[in-house]
């Protein structure tokens, strides 16, 4: 008879114990580097130098075309393109289309419809530009402008440079191009003069320390010369020149050593000077003071405006 085949009895599976060694040993070569220890104290990083940004080269004087137009009143900007495009305006006997186009109304020949364009008259003004008054010829705010201090409105003019809402003192106004560019320019160096009262009494260290420079946002800024004028009790008055105003350089270097400005005065640009004038007080610049600009601005003085003295008619 066959034999019955026994049946499997049921038994639960043993569970294997892990033992210390069950662990393959790695292949890898043991590292010859001994660990380190982790120090607990951060390495600063080193912060890069910012650089200042580069100037950009002075204008040769040269204006749009629909900004001369525009300027010798034939309508806005845009309405002065659509003569352009028209075929209606000429530079030195050609017709320009082209928009973009450059021109120097003192010594190129501008026509319109035939007509030659009367060369301006170029104006040179000093004006004390008072405190909560801007420097910009547009504001929508409506707020009071310097042009708005001059007596004549018939020449367009314009701000050499600015000066904040809150600051005072001198500033020059023309609608000579070449010169203006040439006086904001940082390549000529031309020197502005300020006086501000500040809180406190700064000490030697400080004064140094704003001489050496002071790090912005933009980067280093450097002023050319600093010095206590006079003393008050809770306040100090400095004489600061400067070769290149930033917006709001004199208040931020300050406020960075830990003064604040009570007020800021400029007292002079280049050769130009302040004198005895009031707020809100303009007058033109004399025939000298305009040679000796132009001459600090590194202009001719063949190019300047000549003024014709007036002679005494003898009487017969």
């Amino acid at each position: 008879m066959p034999r019955p085949t026994p049946r499997k009895k049921k038994y639960a599976t043993p569970r294997k114990k892990k033992h210390a060694t069950s662990k393959r040993p790695s292949s890898k070569r043991p590292s010859s580097k001994r660990p380190t220890k982790k120090s607990s104290v951060r390495r600063p990083i080193p912060k890069r130098r910012p650089t200042a940004p580069k100037p950009t080269a002075p204008s040769d004087g040269k204006q749009r075309l629909q900004k001369v137009l525009a300027a010798a009143g034939f309508g806005s900007r845009r309405e002065c393109e659509e003569l352009i495009l028209a075929g209606r305006v000429e530079v030195d006997r050609k017709v320009v289309t082209e928009m973009g186009t450059k021109v120097d109304p003192q010594t190129q020949e501008v026509r319109f419809d035939g007509e030659t364009l009367s060369k301006p008259k170029l104006v040179y003004y000093a004006v004390y530009k008072p405190d909560g008054v801007i420097s910009t010829n547009s504001d929508p705010a409506g707020r009071p402008r310097v042009i708005d201090l001059l007596p004549n409105q018939d020449v367009r003019m314009f701000t050499v440079g600015r000066l904040d809402l809150h600051s005072e003192g001198l500033i020059l106004l023309t609608n000579d191009g070449e010169l203006a560019n040439r006086l904001t320019h940082p390549r000529y160096e031309i020197e502005k003069l300020y006086l501000v009262q500040i809180a406190g009494h700064p000490e030697r260290e400080t004064l140094e320390q704003i001489r050496k420079g002071v790090y912005l946002s933009e980067g280093m800024m450097r002023v050319e010369g600093v010095r206590v004028k006079r003393k008050y009790k809770q306040s100090t008055f400095l004489e600061m020149r400067l070769n290149e105003g930033r917006n709001r350089e004199i208040r931020r270097v300050l406020a960075k050593v830990g003064h604040k400005v009570q007020r800021l005065t400029r007292i002079a640009v280049g050769p130009i000077r302040l004198g005895k004038m009031t707020p809100g007080e303009c007058r033109k610049l004399t025939h000298t003071e305009l040679m000796s600009l132009r001459n600090a601005a590194g202009l001719s003085d063949k190019t300047a405006p000549r003024r014709h003295s007036k002679r005494a008619t003898k009487k017969k």
